[in-house]
């Protein structure tokens, strides 16, 4: 739903449907051990205050920041994939990287983990119960390494130690990011996305308790935290700082703070997440509109239309149609006066994904529109249960066959796999409604006309030619996969 331009609702309740019956899977199965159907089930006693805004802010400038920066770097090195001799060695590649993976993620706990625990350690609120280094805090009693129901307590040594394991670990992390997704074998963006976004703000909520602890007479801590209330929650900072960096990367909002209630179950901290959402999307958009897949959806090739971009030029459709003046002319089909033979030939010798049907070459009249898979199909089928289908038999795209000669060959009558309202404009049409047409309808293509007759056609590639022009870059320069 985020990254498609084209999502009717045959589709939206098909993806409910399956939703659904995972959903139902997934609470049989119980894989998570817990009894939920989330994988990072949070549950905080405390309610965030006004003033943690400021951090909640901050952690989304970083993620934005963070994903302009990842993106840049993954595209950059993909692309240096693609055009070196590197990107043939595709296995090479995957176990060099999972060696450097083993071998400098080894020694530190943080990356040592499974990143889906490590996510988990990160969100979970410090309790009497947790062994964790990141609640290892000294008691005000004796100053010896013990658990108080005290929230607000001096961070002891295992707490300053993992929070520099905790900056190696996010170091590492963004580093490696970076290489593993485009790999061969899927890395996921995700998980390791979440992962830094958590670690950062896991450092930034330990900061802050911190500060609240030992600075307790300033203005922000003594309006709203009472001396020894609880007042801040470090597991929230990393849920905040986990949705940020997934936005800054994918450049969702809605859908994404949607996903994070999904995996935690935290629906009261709506107003922190979408704070932070949303100005990681700002940030982010500063250095550039395109998420991740956005990105990879352009370096591969593929031709899509982003639904973010809008076209503000004046151009007609005549000016983007085929054929122009120096191309040959367009490749159609005549109603009544083809055989099998030239039908199949015109088809071998293209490679297009349809054929407009024409009255004939003198008038040029449209009829409609066949694809080349229908054609094909049909052809087979007739000569496999139709007897008397030769090379030279007439085909006829039209209602009823004229009479024949009794020596002729049995006609083939293709009137069935023809769309008799192919979707036209005229030559005057602006180009930006037939954009926002193949936005909004999913076209492939669409036939330019001007009076009932054929004038050329437009299809998708054409389009994002033309805006790559009016954005003066060289058109020919769009390679498609």
């Amino acid at each position: 739903e985020e990254v498609s331009y084209y999502f009717p609702l045959k589709t939206l309740w098909r993806s409910f449907f399956a939703a659904l019956v995972a959903a139902f899977v997934l609470r049989s199965i119980n894989p998570f051990g817990n009894s939920r159907l989330v994988l990072f089930y949070v549950e905080y006693h405390t309610p965030w205050y006004i003033f943690e805004l400021l951090p909640f802010i901050l952690l989304g400038v970083f993620g934005g920041l963070w994903g302009a920066f990842f993106i840049r770097a993954n595209i950059a090195w993909c692309r240096r994939r693609k055009s070196t001799r590197f990107g043939k060695y595709p296995v090479l590649e995957v176990i060099l990287v999972a060696a450097i993976t083993a071998v400098v993620a080894f020694p530190n706990p943080y990356t040592r983990q499974n990143t889906s625990e490590l996510i988990k350690e990160l969100f979970t609120d410090c309790g009497p119960l947790e062994s964790s280094q990141l609640c290892q805090y000294r008691s005000q009693m004796n100053g010896s390494k013990a658990f108080t129901d005290n929230p607000n307590r001096p961070a002891g040594p295992g707490v300053y130690s993992a929070m520099w394991q905790l900056c190696l670990a996010l170091i590492f992390k963004i580093i490696m990011t970076i290489f593993t997704f485009g790999l061969k074998v899927p890395s996921g963006l995700f998980i390791p996305s979440m992962a830094i976004g958590a670690i950062a703000g896991r450092i930034v909520g330990i900061a802050m308790e911190q500060l609240a602890y030992y600075h307790h007479d300033w203005f922000l801590f003594k309006e709203w935290c009472e001396v020894g209330a609880d007042c801040i929650t470090p597991g929230l900072y990393a849920m905040v700082g986990a949705a940020a960096c997934l936005g800054g990367v994918t450049r969702m909002t809605v859908s994404l703070v949607v996903i994070v209630f999904e995996l935690t179950g935290g629906l009261e901290y709506i107003v922190p997440l979408m704070a932070a959402v949303m100005t990681s999307k700002w940030v982010g958009d500063a250095f550039g509109r395109e998420g991740i897949y956005e990105a990879h959806i352009r370096l591969n090739g593929y031709p899509f239309l982003d639904a973010k971009e809008e076209f503000t030029h004046t151009t007609l459709a005549r000016d983007v149609m085929r054929p122009r003046s120096s191309d040959p002319p367009l490749a159609v089909l005549t109603q009544d006066d083809l055989t099998v033979e030239e039908l199949q030939s015109v088809i071998n010798e293209t490679s297009y994904n349809g054929f407009p049907v024409i009255v004939s070459k003198e008038s040029q009249r449209l009829v409609g529109f066949a694809l080349r898979r229908d054609i094909t199909i049909a052809i087979e089928n007739a000569r496999r249960k139709q007897e008397g289908i030769l090379l030279n038999s007439r085909v006829y795209f039209t209602q009823h066959a004229p009479t024949l000669p009794a020596d002729s060959p049995r006609p083939l009558k293709l009137r069935s796999i023809l769309d008799m309202s192919p979707f036209t404009v005229t030559d005057h049409t602006p180009m930006e409604t037939v954009v926002d047409i193949f936005r909004k309808l999913g076209l492939r293509q669409c036939l330019v006309t001007r009076s009932g007759r054929l004038l050329g056609i437009i299809t998708k590639k054409d389009v994002l030619r033309h805006m790559a022009q009016m954005m003066n870059q060289d058109p020919e320069s769009i390679m498609f996969n």
